[in-house]
């Protein structure tokens, strides 16, 4: 007896939400998107989103059917799209194909999508469902998602730590707190984001490196520092590394100085300052209008304490290390909280060991 139709498109569904989840590294600005094609109950042709200006996931699908999407159905994690961009409507694709059926995880929130899609394949005569598997695919692309409905990126704080919640010695000295193991899975973190976000005095003390350096790294997050004042150095190892990096520095910095910095070979962006401070949500909304999906941050005990204190950091992902530092140390944030009352309040989505140390995912959570 063959299983009922629910449970055969959450089965395909779940197929195309593996392929989809290949183009984690490479789509920005664009989302994750998979397809597949299934006639008879055989697949015939799948295919993901690879790069942001490539042919999307439908396209590669329909390729690889070929005559057989003729009558077929196709499984895609996100609704077609229904607008000329840099590639053709994936809507009209399938329709031109002749597929008889479609099914899509979730409706795009992108305000150039948002049905239009849907409405397109059902005008044509083609049979549509939707919400099939829908919170794995919100998972999938959870930054892209938060953007095209708030206009912000999602934000994640990265901090690690020891088991007395030191981040380093009161000398500075930091290196490694955590495992190799934990070391190499914020490279994968970091390989997902759009940017990663840091401030001028971890730039000062540390002359970071902020890279993904993953062997199958194509692509660079943008490199943003937060400098109000723009005291980072002219020779930043930031400058002899592969893509961009940033400078978001007050409004009303110099023109000789700005001049300067352009000149060493950064990108500048003036934002507004609150407290002799970048305002951090001027920043969250300009992040937006780069269409950056996800921000990636490791910086000091301020920033990082700037953004959770603040409501603004949607995850916080905290490696623990099984050592204690002592006394003497430096704190994860550098908040100051006036009783118990009013501590920073946490959920764990997730805990595991990663090597020799655990990572704790945790959600925020506001009143």
């Amino acid at each position: 007896m063959t299983d009922p139709l629910p449970s055969r498109d959450a089965f395909w569904m779940a197929e195309a939400l593996k392929l989809a989840g290949q183009g984690r590294n490479t789509t920005t600005p664009n989302p994750n998107v998979g397809c597949v094609i299934v006639k008879d109950d055989v697949q015939v042709g799948a295919g993901y989103h690879q790069r942001a200006g490539g042919a999307h996931a439908e396209v590669h699908a329909l390729h690889q059917a070929g005559p057989a999407a003729l009558g077929a159905t196709a499984y895609v994690t996100l609704e077609p799209c229904s607008h000329q961009g840099k590639t053709p409507p994936c809507a009209d694709a399938l329709i031109a194909a002749g597929v008889a059926r479609v099914v899509c995880a979730m409706v795009d929130p992108n305000p150039q999508v948002a049905g239009r899609g849907l409405a397109a394949l059902r005008a044509a005569g083609i049979t549509t469902e939707q919400d099939v598997l829908v919170a794995a695919a919100e998972q999938l692309n959870i930054g892209f998602l938060k953007r095209m409905r708030t206009g912000r990126p999602r934000l994640i704080v990265k901090l690690a730590a020891s088991l007395d919640g030191a981040t380093a010695m009161a000398s500075g000295e930091s290196q490694w707190i955590t495992g190799p193991e934990a070391r190499a899975d914020v490279q994968r973190w970091r390989a997902q984001s759009c940017a990663i976000l840091t401030g001028v005095d971890t730039v000062i003390a540390d002359d970071p490196a902020l890279t993904v350096r993953l062997p199958d790294c194509t692509r660079q997050p943008v490199r943003l520092v937060l400098d109000s004042h723009g005291r980072i150095p002219l020779d930043s190892q930031l400058l002899r590394k592969p893509g961009t990096t940033v400078v978001l520095h007050g409004e009303r910095l110099s023109a000789e100085r700005i001049s300067a910095l352009q000149q060493a070979g950064y990108r500048t962006v003036g934002l507004p300052l609150v407290d002799q401070r970048i305002d951090l949500s001027a920043l969250l909304d300009w992040a937006g209008q780069e269409q950056l999906n996800q921000i990636w941050v490791e910086a000091g005990a301020t920033l990082a304490g700037a953004f959770i204190g603040s409501g603004l950091a949607d995850e916080v992902i905290l490696y623990q290390a099984p050592l204690f530092l002592g006394a003497q140390t430096r704190p994860m944030l550098a908040n100051s909280l006036p009783s118990l009352a009013d501590a920073i309040q946490f959920s764990v989505l997730d805990m595991r060991t990663i090597g020799q140390d655990v990572r704790l995912r945790l959600q925020p959570i506001h009143d």
